[in-house]
C-alpha cells in the first residue's frame, strides 16, 4: 500500500490528511486479517510519534507554528491507528494516552488550545476546550463541538483540529455527558450559557456561531438550535431522533403498530424542522443515530417547503473487523458547510440549487 509507505517519510499536515484519507477509502480492498491489520496500526503509531518528535525539536527552535502543525499530523495518524482498533484491544488505551499528551501539548507547551471554565444554572460549571482563532480586531465565528455519547472532548478535539486549522473558525469542545440531562430543557440551559461565553468574547463575531453534535448529541444540538434563535447553522440530526422516539411511544402506548397516514407523518416531521430557524446539515447513516431513509424523506419535505437543511453521508468502508468511517474527508465536508453557513454571506437565502445532495457514490457504502 504506497500510501502507507509513504506516511513513513512525514509530511505536512495536508499530505498527511491525504494519505489518511486514501488509506481509509481502501482498507476493505487490502484487508487481509489480523497481521496485516496490526501492521497497520503499527505503521500510523509509529507515524504519530515521529511528528511528535519533531513537533519537539520545531518547539526547542521556537517555532511553534511549525510544532503545532507536526502534532496536529500526529493527532491526525493516531486517530487513524484508533478506528483499526477493536473496541476491547488493550492497545485502545495507549493510542487514546497518546492523543491526550497531543492536546496537553497543545495547550500547555504551544498555547494552541485553551482550557476554560463557564459558569451556567444553578452554579454549575462546564470544563470545555477553546480553540481560539481570531482577535480583537478580527472577530472569527466560532461552533460550538458535543462530542459522541461515548467519547471524550479530547478525543472530539484531536480530530477536529486537523480539519479547521485553515478555516479561521473557533472551536468551544464540549462532553455529551456535561451537557446532557435528563431534565427537560436542562441541556439547552447549559448549552445557551456556552453561547453566552462565546458571545462575550472580543475575539469571537457573535453573530456567527454555530453548533456541532455527534451521534445522540445531534439531538442536542437540534434543541439547542430550536430553543436558543441566536445560532446561525446547526450540524444535528434535524428532530429526527426525538421524531422516532415520538412514533414509537405512540406504537408502545397503542399497543398496536398501526401504519399511520403518510400526511400526518409528512407533518410532524416537518414541524419538528420548522422550530430550527437556521440553516442545518444533517449527518445520516455511520455510526449517527439517523437512518439514511428518514434523513432523504426529511430532505425532500424541507425543499418543498423551502426550508434550509442538507444532508451528508460519511464514507464508510467495511472491513475484517467492522465499518470504518472515512473522518478526514467526513469533516472536512462538514466544517467547509459550517465555514460557509458562517460567511457573511450566509445571511443571504440559499437557493435550491446551491444544496448539496447525498451523492449515489456516498449512498453505495
Amino acid at each position: 500500500m504506497e500510501y502507507i509507505t509513504s506516511c513513513d517519510k512525514g509530511g505536512d499536515l495536508a499530505s498527511v490528511k491525504r494519505r489518511a484519507a486514501a488509506f481509509l477509502d481502501n482498507v476493505s480492498g487490502e484487508d487481509q486479517g489480523c497481521t496485516t491489520r496490526q501492521s497497520w496500526i503499527t505503521k500510523w503509531t509509529t507515524l504519530g510519534d515521529e511528528q511528535c518528535i519533531i513537533g519537539d525539536l520545531k518547539a526547542s527552535q521556537g517555532d511553534s507554528n511549525e510544532a503545532a502543525e507536526a502534532r496536529l499530523c500526529a493527532l491526525t495518524a493516531f486517530e487513524v491507528a484508533r478506528r483499526l482498533l477493536h473496541e476491547n484491544d488493550p492497545q485502545c488505551g495507549d493510542v487514546t494516552a497518546r492523543i491526550e499528551a497531543g492536546i496537553q501539548c497543545l495547550e500547555v507547551g504551544l498555547a494552541k488550545v485553551e482550557r476554560v471554565t463557564i459558569e451556567s444554572w444553578g452554579c454549575t460549571e462546564l470544563l470545555a476546550y477553546y480553540v481560539p482563532a481570531g482577535s480583537r480586531a478580527l472577530p472569527a465565528p466560532a461552533v460550538i463541538c458535543i462530542s459522541m455519547e461515548d467519547e471524550s472532548e479530547a478525543t472530539l478535539l484531536a480530530r477536529l483540529l486537523p480539519a479547521v486549522t485553515d478555516r479561521c473558525m473557533s472551536l468551544l469542545v464540549l462532553s455529551h455527558r456535561d451537557v446532557s440531562h435528563p431534565a427537560r430543557g436542562l441541556s439547552q440551559t447549559l448549552l445557551s450559557s456556552c453561547l453566552d461565553y462565546l458571545s462575550g468574547r472580543p475575539d469571537i463575531d457573535a453573530a456567527r456561531i454555530g453548533v456541532y453534535g455527534e451521534g445522540l448529541s445531534a439531538a442536542l444540538a437540534t434543541d439547542f438550535a430550536a430553543s436558543d434563535r441566536r445560532l446561525v447553522a446547526a450540524v444535528c440530526d434535524g428532530g429526527l431522533w426525538n421524531w422516532a422516539r415520538m412514533q414509537a411511544s405512540v406504537v408502545w402506548m397503542t399497543r398496536a403498530a398501526e401504519a399511520r397516514e403518510e400526511g400526518s407523518v409528512t407533518a410532524q416531521r416537518t414541524q419538528l424542522i420548522r422550530r430550527l430557524g437556521c440553516p442545518v446539515l444533517v449527518v445520516t447513516g455511520g455510526r449517527g443515530a439517523v437512518s439514511v431513509s428518514e434523513a432523504m424523506k426529511l430532505q425532500t419535505e424541507c425543499i418543498e417547503e423551502r426550508i434550509d437543511l442538507d444532508l451528508t453521508m460519511p464514507r464508510m468502508v467495511k472491513s475484517a473487523g467492522g465499518c470504518i468511517e472515512n473522518f478526514v474527508t467526513s469533516d472536512d465536508c462538514i466544517f467547509g458547510w459550517l465555514n460557509q453557513k458562517l460567511a457573511l454571506s450566509a445571511a443571504l437565502p440559499a437557493q435550491p440549487n446551491d444544496l448539496p445532495q447525498i451523492s449515489s457514490h456516498a449512498l453505495g457504502h
